[in-house]
């Protein structure tokens, strides 16, 4: 059997739960490899303890599914069948011994433990949240290969983001800019929506990219990432347009030594709020401290988004195999805004930084950068 399947199914034997349900996108990736994008219709692997792992799918995604390297049971349907009454089907006789299922509390949605229910109704639902995360919290060799992979195409990205700026270019002529060239060079998808910010839109730390114009002083920042054969990559970068203002140059100054601190502070060991700390003491000794909202990363790959969630709060320790961001940030209304992101593997001894992308302040002058 698939080893992280195998993995999952003994969790699943240790609670003495009768079988478990996975449905979301990227933990069905994650466990086989397949990716789809099915819409509305249900995809889901069911686990059994002792008995094959069966799929249910969309007849039209088969295909891809064997392509994908699946073995064992699967159920197709097509549109117009009931696809919850051939489950019964199927299970038959074993309906009635099914109690404690587990699902993935955080994705599962409504509709489907309704129908979980009423097709199983001596059900007690358990929670296969920490099983995954748990999984997926160390990666591989082979998902770091990846992951690298993805940080080379954002530090792509970025230069292609310094390509294209001039005075009166729009934040979103720049990010279709990056994106169009990110597709030729072969890659299909982002890891979330490009963010592009000048001027007062660069001190919102999630800032909308619009028909804002550039203009000499904007200070400039990219947060964006690249998706390479599933796995994410994360980096933010700020640069200054023409005029650099003694203000934002302190601001950079202090981002780029909290950012520094922080990274000292990834090895395995070390508690998570260590990483955290680092970088909210610097800033905070700079006089900024109101004006770093939020915390200095999280995990990253399949999700551009996974644990941890490096808090000041979390005594958790750092494990050989976690991929991490740190991301420290000042924003100030009417100023701007300056953040830092890398992407960072916690390694038996100290890390790997993955994002190369140079940090020192760059003041743009247009099509080519000034690097001071």
């Amino acid at each position: 059997m698939n080893n992280k399947i195998a993995s999952l199914e003994k969790f699943v034997v240790k609670r003495n739960w009768t079988g478990g349900l996975i449905t979301s996108r990227q933990n069905i990736f994650y466990l086989t490899g397949f990716d789809y994008d099915p819409h509305e219709r249900f995809v889901g692997i069911f686990i059994f303890p002792g008995q094959s792992p069966l799929i249910v799918l969309p007849e039209m995604e088969l295909k891809m599914l064997l392509a994908a390297g699946w073995r064992y049971d699967y159920i197709c349907y097509k549109d117009s069948d009931n696809v919850w009454r051939m489950l019964a089907e199927y299970l038959n006789e074993k309906i009635s011994m099914i109690t404690d299922f587990a699902v993935e509390e955080t994705f599962i949605s409504l509709k489907y433990v309704r129908m979980l229910q009423q097709m199983l109704p001596n059900i007690q639902l358990q929670n296969l949240d920490q099983a995954l995360s748990e999984m997926r919290i160390r990666k591989s060799p082979e998902e770091i290969k990846k992951l690298r992979i993805a940080a080379q195409y954002a530090d792509y990205a970025i230069q292609a983001g310094i390509d294209a700026l001039y005075e009166g270019v729009s934040e979103l002529e720049v990010l279709g800019e990056i994106e169009y060239k990110i597709k030729k060079a072969g890659l299909r998808d982002m890891s979330f929506s490009t963010m592009v910010l000048f001027g007062s839109n660069s001190s919102n730390p999630h800032g909308v990219p619009g028909e804002n114009k550039l203009q000499p002083g904007d200070t400039i920042i990219f947060d964006l990432g690249v998706k390479y054969e599933g796995y994410c990559s994360d980096i933010t970068r700020t640069f200054v347009f023409k005029e650099l203002r003694d203000e934002v140059k302190e601001m950079y100054e202090l981002v780029l030594k909290a950012n520094l601190a922080a990274l000292q502070e990834c090895r395995a060991g070390n508690k998570m709020r260590k990483i955290d700390e680092a970088a909210r003491t610097v800033i905070s000794d700079g006089g900024y401290a109101k004006y770093f909202p939020h915390r200095i990363g999280h995990g990253l790959g399949i999700e551009v988004h996974e644990e941890p969630s490096l808090h000041a709060e979390n005594e958790e320790i750092l494990r050989e195999g976690m991929v991490l961001t740190v991301e420290p940030g000042i924003y100030i209304p009417g100023v701007g805004g300056v953040r830092i992101e890398d992407d960072v593997v916690i390694g038996v001894e100290g890390k790997e930084v993955l994002t190369k992308f140079q940090k020192k302040l760059h003041v743009v002058k247009g099509k080519t950068a000034d690097w001071k």
